[in-house]
């Protein structure tokens, strides 16, 4: 009989595989990312079923409470073309295919291997909890990645603080300090106009 560990663990797994597809088959970017933020949610529930809570906790508070929010303030902000976007995308799908299923294989053959074997963190360091295990491979063997990650992630704030910032024809902001420093005789103007003779309508002749 499945055991209910196993049974969490399916279920979740199947809704992972379901949001996934919505987000890639999704029309609408707005359906696609709330796809993908139950996506994270899934994730973070399969990295607690594996006793990894501090990645589960993380990838909640970074991806969903931070990178989804701030994806779909730039979709809805931004006005993009979605027709254009879509141009293409069945002729490109062979192709996109076929890198996928060869990222896989090369992913499971990786991963089969022997040589990756090596005895892992909680093998040295026994007594450590899974922040400190994690904490211990970042900032020594991952050290480089980790960094090239850091500025990756700092180039895409800074791309994105300057597509906000980039003046556009349909934009309406105004300035407030011109609106401080305006004067009534910048804004009204007084003419003198003559004075109108006030119409008489003239009175219907008497028929005799």
């Amino acid at each position: 009989m499945i055991e209910f560990k196993d049974f969490v663990f399916f279920v979740l797994s199947l809704v992972l595989i379901a949001s996934g597809l919505s987000v890639i088959t999704s029309r609408n970017p707005v359906t696609a990312a709330l796809s993908l933020v139950l996506a994270f949610f899934n994730a973070a529930g399969i990295w607690l079923l594996l006793q990894a809570e501090f990645l589960a906790i993380a990838l909640v508070l970074v991806y969903v409470g931070a990178v989804m929010v701030l994806f779909l303030f730039v979709v809805m902000m931004l006005d993009i073309n979605l027709d254009k976007l879509r141009e293409g995308f069945w002729d490109y799908l062979p192709i996109a295919g076929f890198i996928g299923i060869l990222m896989m294989v090369e992913m499971v053959m990786v991963f089969k291997t022997k040589q990756f074997n090596l005895p892992t963190l909680s093998e040295t360091l026994p007594n450590a909890s899974n922040t400190e295990l994690i904490g211990n491979t970042l900032y020594s063997d991952y050290v480089l990645p980790f960094e090239l990650a850091s500025v990756v992630l700092l180039i895409a704030i800074v791309s994105a603080i300057a597509l906000t910032l980039r003046d556009r024809k349909d934009s309406k902001k105004t300035n407030p300090a011109d609106q401080i420093a305006v004067k009534r005789k910048d804004r009204v103007r007084l003419v003198q106009m003559k004075s109108e003779e006030k119409f008489v309508k003239p009175k219907a002749k008497e028929r005799t």
